[in-house]
């Protein structure tokens, strides 16, 4: 009996951590995706280790675009380990020789996990993209999503804080001097005070509220 029990565990402990081959077919934010596996069984996927910006939070939508544009109709692997509380499958996902999940990180869309990260790795890039202003670390306090979530589940509105842009159009830090493309612009920051404070609508193509995506 307890033989029998081992050789299940080691079988289940098997599954668990399996590499699943599929097609990313759908992206729900920045750590939830959806893959099509060759049998036509849908999975939904949370990457393992990383927490993005939530939909409604700052950099929610920019965090969902970057991950789209990395693995959205792509062939991906999938390191499984096993399933969040809500059926997920969670997995370290790997196109075309990258880690996304540590991509995302790496590139500042996404957090290290860290009440469930194993990998060193992960708060090792968070620490890089924050020094180098990445992503949504352009924001002078972003905000962990699950304070978001936590705000949201209490029902309480939860504020952004976003750089404040109450500077004249001419002095302090940055001034409406003429500068018409993302090219142009020094700094994430730079790019949204021309969107906000001198009307610069070109920046933001796609009108999520956020300009120059390869900066911000």
């Amino acid at each position: 009996m307890k033989y029998s029990l081992l050789i299940l565990l080691a079988v289940s402990s098997f599954a668990a951590a399996q590499d699943i081959h599929c097609r990313v077919v759908g992206i729900a934010d920045g750590d939830t995706l959806t893959c099509l596996t060759d049998t036509r069984k849908q999975l939904k996927v949370r990457l393992n280790q990383i927490d993005a910006p939530e939909r409604g939070q700052a950099f929610g939508s920019a965090a969902r675009k970057k991950l789209s544009r990395w693995v959205h109709g792509q062939y991906v692997t999938l390191k499984t380990d096993g399933a969040d509380k809500y059926g997920r499958t969670l997995a370290e996902v790997f196109s075309g020789g990258l880690n996304i999940n540590k991509e995302m990180v790496k590139s500042g869309y996404a957090w290290a996990y860290r009440k469930y990260v194993r990998d060193t790795e992960y708060i090792r890039l968070e620490e890089r993209a924050r020094a180098a202003s990445l992503g949504l670390w352009s924001e002078p306090n972003p905000i962990y999503p699950s304070e978001f979530r936590n705000g949201k589940k209490a029902g309480m509105v939860t504020q952004q804080i976003k750089p404040s842009y109450a500077m004249p159009k001419t002095g302090g830090k940055f001034t409406c001097s003429g500068k018409r493309f993302c090219k142009e612009m020094s700094s994430c920051s730079e790019a949204k005070f021309y969107l906000n404070k001198c009307g610069v609508r070109r920046l933001d193509r796609d009108g999520d509220g956020i300009p120059c995506e390869s900066i911000c």
